[in-house]
């Protein structure tokens, strides 16, 4: 069960809750992060459009998103809405809901290696990361990549944060991006040939220069050849693409030559 820091959830939050109860006038649903709090649906905020069949909506143990219209922390009641929910919000929640779980797995370990509950170790690091990153699964990618120094402002123990930062270099995988595209390259001359190498050889070392990105150039038979580029973000990626091509049109476009470029 992925925690949350806060108790109840806040108007207009919006949380993963699963069906308990489906009925002809809503249902009932619990609130995986909330401690399993209960919450209600009611009939009108089930769809935009009229319901014939609330079951043709949502049934008994079906997970959703839900939007939270109104806390009641003295009568114990929430409630929500399902049709208030975008099918965007659906896909960020449900995303941001499996990060947690892997966070929290990662965290079981750690309870296990100290002979603590899961509840300690979110007290004594979880929240604490959270508080640094935004997010606890951000901050373990963040170990995964960079050691425990990245965690020099998280307010935990040595030991802890370097068994947090050991276990994620373990058993998170860096997220990556890849751009690639077909380059043709055409050179007059008897030394065309040269002046492609030369070119071509400038640009992947330009490319090697990143040494958390990679750079690949290879051909797919004379005139065509691959530009590849992978990179644990986007940004840094297009940048990458942009001075390797860059250099390599310079150097064959000085020498008479011709060259484009087509993403793929």
């Amino acid at each position: 069960m992925v925690q949350k820091r806060a108790d109840w959830p806040n108007q207009d939050d919006y949380a993963i809750a699963v069906a308990t109860k489906v009925a002809p006038y809503g249902a009932y649903v619990q609130l995986s992060e909330y401690g399993n709090k209960e919450g209600f649906i009611h009939i009108s905020e089930i769809s935009s459009t009229w319901v014939r069949n609330i079951r043709n909506h949502i049934h008994e143990n079906q997970r959703v998103v839900v939007k939270v219209l109104k806390v009641d922390e003295d009568k114990m009641h929430i409630d929500c809405s399902l049709r208030r929910v975008s099918n965007e919000t659906k896909r960020v929640k449900n995303n941001e809901w499996k990060r947690a779980q892997k966070a929290e797995k990662l965290l079981e370990l750690v309870a296990k290696e100290n002979e603590m509950t899961l509840e300690e170790v979110y007290e004594k690091i979880g929240w604490a990361i959270e508080e640094v990153f935004g997010e606890i699964y951000t901050g373990l990618e963040k170990a995964a990549d960079g050691g425990v120094d990245v965690f020099e402002e998280v307010q935990a123990t040595k030991k802890l944060k370097k068994q947090v930062a050991d276990l994620a270099k373990l058993r998170i995988e860096i997220p990556s991006v890849e751009i690639d595209g077909e380059m043709t390259i055409l050179v007059p001359g008897p030394e065309g040939i040269e002046v492609i190498k030369k070119a071509l050889t400038e640009g992947l070392e330009k490319g090697k220069g990143h040494e958390k990105s990679t750079t690949e150039i290879y051909t797919l038979g004379s005139p065509r050849y691959k530009l590849r580029i992978v990179s644990p973000e986007y940004k840094e990626a297009e940048e990458i693409l942009s001075d390797v091509y860059g250099l390599i049109s310079k150097q064959i476009e000085s020498s008479s030559g011709t060259i484009t470029f087509v993403r793929k």
